[in-house]
């Protein structure tokens, strides 16, 4: 399988974090191999670059280290690029009526920048107002850890969970708000430890600035247990 290596002109595109388009960018065989071979030729990818940078794989802690992570991309944080994996998620009547926003706060999200596959690490915010429909709680929890894990662009990110969540629940009236830190930033680069990233996506009625406030204004609740 040939694969164009030429990356010239990417980097000023990486440094500026530019997105590309609203879906992951995929090629036309992307699923023409299986999850093991693609291991197998990953593998031999991360062993050229350990030895390439001078790592002696001989020694006991690294002999394992590119199987392990040919493994951990395929199966794990890249996991969300299988179609098999995206989460089913069944809606109910809306029998007791309740018509008021539902939020789902605090969703723990990690991810990987897709410009320097290094970890985004975060919360996500999720609300919607249902037309007749709801789905289960633990499946919007799903939704943002299937979109996240694949390389990411935040933006991105924030419009695939809205989007997809718009079309289990047949409905607009969807928001999303992520605020997250991004590695390639807070540890090389810059290397600002202090900075995070907020995106947000507001469909339907969350366009509206009563609406949207009341969202934001839950999401700034604080739970105690």
């Amino acid at each position: 399988m040939k694969i164009d290596n030429n990356i010239e002109g990417y980097d000023p595109l990486g440094e500026d974090h530019v997105g590309t388009s609203s879906n992951t960018p995929l090629r036309l065989d992307a699923f023409k191999l299986s999850n093991e071979e693609k291991i197998d030729i990953i593998k031999d990818d991360v062993r050229h670059i350990m030895e390439t940078l001078g790592l002696d794989l001989t020694d006991d802690s690294l002999n394992g280290t590119p199987n392990r992570v040919a493994k951990m991309f395929v199966k794990e944080i890249f996991g969300g690029l299988d179609p098999n994996k995206k989460p089913s998620a069944s809606t109910f009547d809306n029998k007791y009526k309740y018509g008021e926003m539902l939020v789902e706060k605090n969703i723990t999200l990690y991810s990987t920048c897709e410009h320097h596959l290094l970890p985004i690490v975060g919360k996500a915010h999720i609300a919607y107002i249902s037309n007749g429909t709801v789905v289960g709680l633990s499946k919007m929890n799903r939704i943002v850890d299937y979109f996240a894990k694949r390389p990411q662009v935040q933006e991105r990110l924030t419009i695939q969970i809205v989007k997809e969540l718009q079309e289990v629940l047949n409905t607009q009236d969807v928001a999303c708000v992520i605020d997250a830190k991004h590695l390639c930033v807070n540890s090389r680069g810059i290397r600002d430890i202090e900075s995070s990233t907020v995106t947000s996506e507001f469909g339907g009625k969350f366009k509206d600035k009563a609406v949207r406030r009341e969202f934001l204004d839950y999401i700034k609740l604080e739970t105690k247990f």
